[in-house]
């Protein structure tokens, strides 16, 4: 028996040292999975002190770059084309001659109305000859008179001619194709001139045989959301910025705003054209812009960030940092701009006012509570105290 008892002893501190690890390596993987007491969330206190200096307020939107003036060019007589002189890309200069229709059946027309126009003349001469009433013969020879006049701009209206300088962007049409006779022969938009000498606004015109554009003068359209309309006013400034082109931008001015509003579903949004004081280079019609129009502007204005000023309904409060204490001021405000706001009493310039921002981090949980806290309560307090130790254990 004592052999037997001397033969097990060691078993016994082998299997009682394998436990002790055991509950060792668990505990220590446990803390590392649970984390420790430490708080993850606070409360981080920043100021920013009050300023002088200038208030802006913007309003953006999307828009395209498109030429500031352009014209349809259409033929006044119809027929087949016989003649195209330009192609797109080329530039042309007012007067220049773009295409021809076949003129031989206008000019038919223009023979007979001379025939028709001498015949009444004629009959004129013979009822003065013998002494009778002219009136009915005189009123003849008008309607022919009339008549050649038609038929001379008619053969006229055979030779398509530029209505303005600029850039041939279409051609609609090719030889040996049959064109169509419009109402006038050329149409224009955007001639209307503003004060600035700049193009009022971009008119809707339908395609023509030839469309023309001036490229050296660009504008720019933009649809902005109807709330941020009602701020624009003609003449306003803007920061017109091109997505395509790193680093571009140019200054710009509202120079027309659409009376009446687009609605796309249940967006609606109010069309604007800009002028561009300049065209920067490598800007070609069509490219998208970003505009931000400049709506208000206060220089050597008292004011601080937006962000500092709490309202309630009429009432605008900010809470200034004195010494240590923090002090809850009334404001009266003015302008509020893009990311600060016009100060017009309550606080000096040099003050310094609190900006409160609370980020919180998730260190683990433990016994289904966030970390170091319990029964529920966040990290560092238990039930209504601050400052304890995340509460009895």
């Amino acid at each position: 028996m004592p052999a037997r008892l001397t033969l097990r002893r060691p078993a016994v501190a082998v299997n009682t040292a394998l436990g002790v690890v055991l509950l060792a390596g668990g505990f220590w993987a446990y803390r590392t999975l649970a984390g420790d007491d430490t708080p993850a969330a606070a409360a981080s206190t920043r100021t920013v002190a009050v300023q002088q200096g200038t208030v802006t307020q913007t309003v953006t939107a999307d828009g395209s770059v498109e030429s500031a003036r352009t014209a349809t060019a259409d033929f006044v007589t119809g027929g087949t084309v016989t003649a195209l002189s330009v192609r797109v890309g080329q530039k042309v200069t007012k007067g220049q001659v773009l295409a021809k229709v076949d003129p031989a059946p206008a000019q038919r027309s223009l023979d007979a109305a001379n025939a028709d126009l001498d015949a009444a003349r004629d009959s004129v001469d013979r009822a003065e000859d013998a002494g009778s009433d002219t009136s009915t013969a005189e009123n003849e020879v008008t309607q022919a008179e009339l008549a050649v006049e038609q038929a001379e701009a008619a053969v006229a209206g055979t030779v398509l001619e530029a209505p303005m300088a600029g850039t041939v962007t279409a051609v609609n049409g090719t030889l040996g194709s049959s064109s169509g006779a419009a109402q006038s022969g050329a149409a224009q938009s955007g001639a209307a001139q503003s004060a600035g000498g700049q193009s009022a606004q971009q008119e809707d015109t339908s395609s023509g045989f030839i469309e023309i554009q001036d490229l050296t003068r660009m504008q720019v359209t933009a649809a902005f959301a109807e709330a941020d309309a009602t701020k624009l006013k003609e003449k306003q400034t803007a920061t017109i910025t091109w997505n395509a082109l790193d680093g571009t931008s140019a200054p710009g001015r509202v120079s027309a705003i659409d009376p009446s509003a687009t609605t796309s579903g249940n967006v609606v949004t109010y069309g604007v054209s800009l002028s561009l004081d300049k065209v920067p280079t490598g800007v070609k019609a069509g490219q998208t812009v970003s505009v931000a129009v400049t709506t208000g502007s206060v220089e050597n204005a008292l004011m601080v960030s937006s962000a500092a000023v709490t309202t309630a309904g009429n009432r605008h409060t900010v809470t200034v940092l004195d010494g240590a204490a923090e002090q809850v001021r009334p404001v009266e405000i003015g302008l509020v701009g893009d990311t600060v706001t016009q100060i017009t009493s309550g606080v000096d310039a040099g003050e310094r006012v609190v900006l409160k921002a609370t980020t919180t981090t998730s260190t683990g949980t433990r016994g289904g509570f966030p970390a170091g806290g319990t029964g529920g309560f966040p990290a560092g307090g238990g039930g209504n105290f601050g400052g304890g130790g995340g509460g009895p254990r």
